[in-house]
């Protein structure tokens, strides 16, 4: 092991020593964040905001091919806009920032930092919405928002966020219910697939739904250590936002309706849930499709004839069908080895004297640590051959941790004794009381993560109170 490799590794924290520092060490050491002067907010630099570029590219372009359109938002509301809705204030008043003066001068109405954007999208259909004609409306803005939370980490909760949240309004019940679904599925698609993270999808109880919703569905994901992240929310909010904001068309019968309405929403908190999901004790460990860098090329002896020359033609090759990075640097090998497996980029790619005097080169996956000489007359095949392996490597990972963490409760005996055992999932009947959830989180500290689309018949009871049981939860520590 080099001395450059051994001070970068030290750097981190193993995860089973101390998994939240862990965590700190990446977020910091691999260059995603820097903390601000402004305490609770963080600076993404340029490796982390790059990351949520490639993330912004996927979902956006997946919004786009639903027939969604970008649109810009006010970042403040005024006071009597945000109390139109009731349960949307109460649910946001404790994490609110308020405006109080425009320079020197006192407002006469206070303006809320948007927590989110529901009362301002509300605002602007009723200007905009005349007939039956107009709708759907299908709109998404990117943005940051501010909840002045107590607690803060590196983008898992942090008082300002950046993230999407779409809004729609729709003819029919039937319409905004379907788009609130299939909001959800895409969210889905592009955790499996895109971040090699398992979801499981379900619907939030009423105690956790977001304020004023009438129903929220979730994608909850399970980190390394067994804790749950809700990693993207649809909800569905039928009329009464429109009806708190006299939101109406003239429908096809030529009388005044209310449109139904949806938001859904992901944020930066993916960037958390891909390092607790697949990283390890050297650092991060990047799915292909949104590394900054999915190859990192490193030329050996380099300063032996032909041999930056050499990796400048490979870097130029590969840059047609991957993003690659050429460190053409004069740290030692051991040191970009060490830092770029710490960046988590999913392939190496070394090439000295040797190898290209038998016109090969050497690839190194990050997951794996696997080495394999490759032909550089193959290098079209071969890179996305084992980028796609390391892709269905890390979500497998995950799976079998997801998997190997989740237990099923019978009573609450059980329950008890899992939750004080372990961390993970836990599926136990519920009979849909409020005080049977609370009894989960004050005697258990276990929260409803969501009621799984794919039901099971534990047993015919709820494990709290032993009355009839109406569905299966899957119950949680969180993030």
């Amino acid at each position: 092991m080099s001395e450059g490799k051994k001070k970068l590794v030290e750097a981190i924290t193993a995860q089973e020593v101390d998994f939240t520092q862990w965590y700190t060490d990446i977020c910091l050491k691999a260059e995603l964040v820097d903390y601000s002067s402004v305490k609770g907010f963080m600076v993404m630099r340029p490796y982390g905001y790059a990351i949520w570029e490639n993330i912004q590219k996927d979902l956006d372009a997946r919004f786009k091919a639903t027939g969604h359109e970008n649109v810009a938002m006010p970042m403040l509301i005024t006071e009597s806009l945000l109390k139109k809705e009731g349960e949307l204030v109460e649910g946001f008043a404790p994490e609110v920032a308020w405006v109080t003066s425009g320079g020197s001068n006192p407002l006469e109405e206070r303006l809320c930092v948007r927590p989110t954007s529901e009362t301002l999208f509300s605002d602007h259909f009723a200007h905009v919405l005349h007939s039956w004609r107009d709708l759907p409306m299908k709109y998404n803005q990117w943005c940051s928002v501010v909840r002045w939370e107590k607690t803060t980490r590196p983008f898992l909760r942090t008082r300002e966020f950046w993230w999407q949240e779409g809004h729609t309004i729709h003819e029919t019940a039937a319409e905004a219910e379907a788009e609130t679904e299939q909001q959800l599925n895409c969210y889905a698609d592009f955790c499996q697939n895109d971040l090699c993270i398992p979801v499981l999808k379900g619907r939030k109880t009423d105690k956790e739904k977001f304020a004023g919703a009438e129903a929220t569905y979730t994608i909850e994901a399970m980190m390394k250590d067994g804790k749950a992240l809700q990693s993207g929310t649809s909800h569905y909010f039928g009329d009464k936002f429109s009806k708190a904001y006299d939101v109406t068309f003239a429908g096809r019968d030529n009388k005044l309706q209310h449109p139904y309405q949806t938001s859904w929403g992901s944020s930066t908190r993916l960037i958390g849930a891909i390092i607790m999901t697949h990283g390890d004790d050297e650092g991060l460990i990047l799915p292909p499709a949104i590394a900054p860098f999915q190859v990192v090329i490193v030329p050996i002896a380099a300063h032996k004839p032909g041999v930056s020359e050499k990796a400048e033609e490979l870097a130029a090759r590969i840059s047609k069908f991957a993003r690659v990075k050429l460190d053409n640097s004069d740290n030692s090998p051991g040191w970009k080895f060490s830092q770029w497996e710490m960046k988590g980029v999913p392939l190496r790619l070394e090439i000295g004297p040797k190898d290209m005097e038998k016109n090969q080169c050497v690839l190194v996956r990050r997951d794996t640590r696997e080495k394999v000489f490759v032909s550089l007359d193959e290098l079209e095949t071969a890179i996305p051959a084992q980028l796609e392996a390391l892709a269905k490597n890390i979500y497998q990972r995950a799976l079998e941790n997801r998997e190997a963490r989740t237990f099923a409760a019978h009573n609450w005996e059980e329950v008890k004794e899992l939750a004080a055992g372990t961390t993970g999932f836990i599926k136990a009947m519920w009979c849909g009381d409020l005080a049977c959830e609370e009894k989960m989180k004050a005697e258990a500290d276990l929260s409803s993560r969501c009621m799984p689309f794919e039901q099971e018949q534990l047993s015919d009871v709820c494990p709290c109170c032993g009355k009839p049981a109406k569905k299966m939860v899957v119950w949680g520590k969180a993030y």
